[in-house]
């Protein structure tokens, strides 16, 4: 039975003592702004539990929502005005966007020192030259959890399924960059099977519902879901057959429990050190 890497307790362990103490030393609070376009379901959910945990570890927060027929002139003006804004310290644009929106477009308009997401093309430049910035939230909790765990990755073998520019590009750098050999698949991977069998750590980020068979996963595997996807009865689960792998992995994430909680903790582990940064 796998050891389970828990982002529940740590990123509360994280959110409450470390962030929540060094944002009551510095003269202003730490300022983050949530921008969500549209009605979207899920979108809402996400923006509700960060300006949540904002508030918890004391930071000035603010969450601007904006009809979905906004165009994107007027959600640049937004941003420009949040730019601006000496009190703001990052700057969140929720995910999708509607389809009328050149959602790539609109994240390169934030201001790189306040791109707490690490999505900036400057901020992705940085982590691939191995001098970062702010790092996609996301992948910067998975390391967090493997950290937490002290899990050795020199040498190892890593398998990043998924290549998208919020969780596996910058996911497959963190990896290579703590000295990993980094596979990346995706959908056009052929026998993706083999690969995975071969991997001493596997990320999975493809929002497929259990897309990797547990029977695939190599013995003491530390495996990493960052998938989360709602399914016809109404549960949740991840990308990774969770009852197959837990058997055959060494360290497995659950879902939900696991990646989602420390994705939330890195964007304030993020906006703190904006903070931090911009008022030294």
């Amino acid at each position: 039975m796998a050891n389970l890497l828990n982002g529940r307790v740590l990123a509360k362990k994280l959110n409450q003592g470390t962030v929540k103490v060094e944002a009551a030393k510095l003269a202003r609070k730490p300022g983050l702004a949530v921008v969500l376009v549209g009605e979207d379901a899920a979108s809402k959910v996400y923006v509700g539990r960060k300006t949540l945990v904002a508030s918890r570890v004391g930071f000035e927060h603010q969450q601007i929502t904006l009809p979905v027929e906004t165009s994107q002139a007027e959600l640049l003006s937004v941003i420009a005005g949040l730019n601006a804004d000496d009190a703001v310290d990052g700057i969140l644009v929720q995910l999708p966007l509607p389809k009328h929106i050149d959602g790539t477009f609109v994240l390169d308009t934030i201001a790189p020192e306040k791109d707490v997401d690490g999505f900036h093309p400057v901020n992705a430049g940085l982590l691939a030259q191995g001098r970062p910035r702010f790092v996609a939230c996301t992948p910067k909790g998975v390391m967090e959890l493997l950290r937490d765990a002290d899990l050795s990755l020199s040498g190892k073998s890593a398998v990043v399924v998924g290549r998208s520019n919020i969780v596996g590009r910058p996911m497959a750098q963190l990896l290579e960059q703590a000295n990993c050999t980094v596979t990346v698949c995706h959908s056009r991977t052929t026998d993706l099977e083999a690969r995975v069998r071969a991997a001493d750590v596997l990320v999975v980020a493809i929002g497929r519902p259990k897309a990797i068979v547990g029977d695939w996963v190599k013995p003491g595997a530390i495996v990493v879901d960052v998938g989360i996807n709602r399914l016809d009865d109404g549960s949740l689960c991840g990308d990774v057959d969770f009852e197959g792998a837990v058997d055959k992995a060494g360290w497995i994430t659950p879902v939900p429990g696991g990646v989602g909680p420390m994705t939330i903790a890195m964007l304030m582990a993020n906006t703190l050190a904006s903070a931090q940064a911009r008022q030294a």
